[in-house]
């Protein structure tokens, strides 16, 4: 499955899951392994993990206080990976992968509501505004990731002002706005939960 992890590439025909869609090995073309059970929910985890870039360390975390707010659990765990600050400069356009986002946010380029923010697993509430740093709007990455992003749309639940580098989170995200990637997040509750 393309989870879109190189950013700019996986939109062009140099995508590895357009080139090779296959397991390796002599007979990978006509091998069809059966996956049931818990390999399916191991498969979910993995692929939400690989997704959002986490190690399996800070998923369980952020799998634990899911589980402990109010709500369904699999949708706020969701919602939780969605309002981190990493994916949301990544979703505003500032970084062309997750990757990126990261360094940028690691490297002190952003700030919330004022303040330099330099922990990508920060989670953002609804009313934050997240802006490039006055020092880092001239930064040439930005602006490149800010040109070639330019063409995507933004998520509803985020007003995105591109021309002065900020953006404003309006609501907690919804399960229905989480469409770029099919997660089922029951899977990985039931596996969580054994």
């Amino acid at each position: 499955m393309k989870l879109f992890l190189k950013g700019e590439r996986c939109f062009t025909p140099k995508c590895a899951i357009e080139k090779r869609n296959f397991p390796p090995g002599q007979h990978g073309k006509s091998r069809k392994p059966k996956i049931v059970g818990y390999g399916l929910q191991l498969r979910e985890k993995q692929r939400a993990k690989r997704y959002y870039g986490l190690p399996e360390t800070q998923f369980r975390n952020l799998f634990e206080k899911a589980a402990q707010a109010k709500g369904v659990t699999g949708e706020n765990m969701l919602s939780m990976l969605e309002r981190r600050l990493d994916n949301i400069v990544h979703r505003i356009g500032f970084g062309t992968s997750r990757n990126m986002a990261r360094q940028i946010v690691r490297h002190g380029h952003i700030q919330v509501n004022g303040r330099k923010v330099d922990i990508p697993s920060y989670i953002v509430r609804p009313n934050d505004v997240i802006e490039v740093r006055e020092g880092s709007k001239q930064h040439p990455g930005l602006l490149a990731a800010r040109d070639a992003t330019a063409a995507f749309p933004s998520p509803n639940w985020l007003e995105v002002d591109r021309e002065n580098l900020r953006a404003r989170v309006l609501a907690n995200p919804k399960r229905a706005d989480l469409v770029q990637i099919k997660l089922e997040e029951q899977l990985i509750v039931e596996l969580y939960s054994k």
